[in-house]
């Protein structure tokens, strides 16, 4: 990676412009690819020209994973989004979607690169990527890669904003991978979770390039909340229960490889793990987003590797990396979100996913994402592809919320995002369902036990009455929503 290494910002040629002059070069009704996940390395100054420019836009905007609010705010507020996939982040674009003011649907991460690619999006008019740095035919991101390389390749045209705020050494960490096209594609031949296999650089094709904007404008930080005590309680179980599973299965009799989910839970889970003992087991992890949590596993010498598509970082956790990017780069590695999320990749490592979800039912199905099954709060995410494909697949949530008044261990989830036949264990602040190997009865009579004890008596009651109708999922339809009323 030597030969790689960029000392200059801007090497391609062409005059660095405007925003307002990159933005005149996208079309009223594009379709937009966007560098970005996990609220980090998206586009700023050109979105913003975007929606400040009073035209009668309709675009159907495409990135990897969340972005800032200078996309799923400004932009939705000027009325210029049609169309948003895969995921949204922020209260203006969940309430135009749920409005049905912009078409909204959420796609699994590790598809998404392959659907835009092979058409099911169209063909996207325009890429518009964050760099730290760009040149004649190779650009390299910046806070994440996500579907970048994608869809620089897939789309007619590109614009690139070089974001001066964002630490030219960052490509220290990346490792940009071409995994190829069916029917020829060839395994990724990464064998552990920190390997490098690839390049800091994204290719593209010199006559796509339209414009680059020269910005100076950081990513929009995280804020994690501070841990609850239900997080801590939630953490304590986990642990305990890692704990003795690493040491009984012989799976992870040399290794331990962890996936968190993105949040304030998730954040915390992962700090809660800088202190637990594994032995002298090889902790990594390898999931889709950095988050605080896994900077404070790396600093307290607790986790060998850590590989992901984003940084996903608060303010203090930006600071923390970029004060010394070149020391982590020994030790976290920002990749393709198609090799981050790859089923075999999370298959062959052994992977322990730990993801959380609105609620959860009796049988084990989860719903992450639709309140009451209709209105969406974010999207799936990478949830989907860890819990469908990991060797042990936990769900963490608390039992209740809304300060007790609605319990979030139910008869039946309203929405489904992931099967009974995907999770393996849940974790509530209460304790912990172990799912494998069990019946649904079974596993009914376990998830109560991870229900808050003010709710357990009338989900026992449910269960009686559901009995009564015989089945090998019984269910009592005439009041199994009845819970989602507040």
């Amino acid at each position: 990676m030597a030969d790689e290494t960029v000392t200059r910002r801007v090497a391609t040629g062409l005059q660095p412009t405007t925003p307002v002059a990159a933005a005149t070069e996208i079309p009223d009704d594009a379709t937009l690819v966007l560098s970005g996940f996990g609220r980090a390395g998206y586009p700023k100054a050109v979105p913003l020209a975007l929606a400040e420019s009073g035209r009668d836009l309709s675009l159907t905007v495409i990135s990897g994973g969340s972005v800032g609010d200078e996309v799923d705010t400004a932009l939705v507020e000027a009325g210029a989004v049609a169309r948003r996939f895969p995921y949204q982040a922020t209260r203006v674009a969940r309430d135009a979607v749920n409005a049905g003011d912009v078409a909204f649907h959420d796609r699994h991460i590790s598809r998404l690169g392959d659907e835009v690619a092979f058409g099911h999006f169209g063909t996207p008019d325009v890429a518009l990527v964050e760099a730290v740095a760009v040149g004649p035919d190779w650009l390299v991101p910046t806070t994440s890669i996500g579907h970048t390389p994608t869809y620089v390749a897939t789309a007619r045209h590109l614009v690139v904003e070089v974001n001066h705020a964002q630490p030219l050494a960052l490509q220290h960490l990346h490792d940009v991978y071409d995994r190829g096209s069916p029917p020829t594609r060839p395994p990724i031949p990464l064998s552990t979770p920190g390997e490098r296999i690839g390049s800091p650089r994204v290719p593209f094709d010199p006559d796509k390039l339209l414009a680059v904007v020269e910005t100076d404008r950081p990513d929009t930080p995280y804020t994690f909340r501070e841990p609850t005590r239900t997080d801590e309680r939630i953490a304590e179980n986990l642990v305990s229960f890692l704990t003795r599973e690493v040491r009984e299965n012989p799976t992870f009799g040399g290794a331990l490889n962890l996936q968190f989910g993105v949040g304030s839970l998730g954040n915390a889970l992962m700090s809660a793990f800088a202190d637990a003992d594994f032995d002298d087991r090889v902790v990594s992890y390898y999931g889709e987003v950095i988050q605080d949590g896994l900077l404070d596993m790396l600093d307290a010498d607790r986790l060998a590797s850590a590989s992901a598509a984003s940084l996903a970082l608060s303010a203090d956790g930006q600071r923390r990396l970029f004060a010394d990017v070149e020391g982590y780069a020994d030790r976290v590695v920002v990749r393709n979100a198609d090799v981050s999320n790859n089923p075999t990749l999370i298959d062959r490592f052994g992977v322990v996913g730990v993801n959380s979800a609105l609620e959860v039912d009796l049988y084990g199905h989860v719903n992450s994402t639709h309140v009451g099954g209709t209105h969406v709060v974010n999207g799936i995410g990478g949830s989907g592809d860890f819990t469908r494909t990991s060797t042990l697949s936990v769900i963490a949530l608390g039992s209740t919320a809304k300060d007790g008044r609605i319990p979030r261990v139910v008869p039946m989830v309203p929405h489904v995002d992931h099967t009974e036949h995907d999770v393996s264990v849940v974790v509530t602040e209460q304790g912990v369902a172990d799912l494998r190997g069990c019946s649904p009865r079974e596993r009914a009579a376990r998830l109560v036990q991870c229900a808050h004890p003010d709710y357990r008596d009338a989900l026992e009651a449910y269960l009686d009455r559901a009995a009564g109708g015989g089945g090998n999922i019984p269910h009592d339809l005439d009041s199994a929503f009845d819970w989602q009323r507040d």
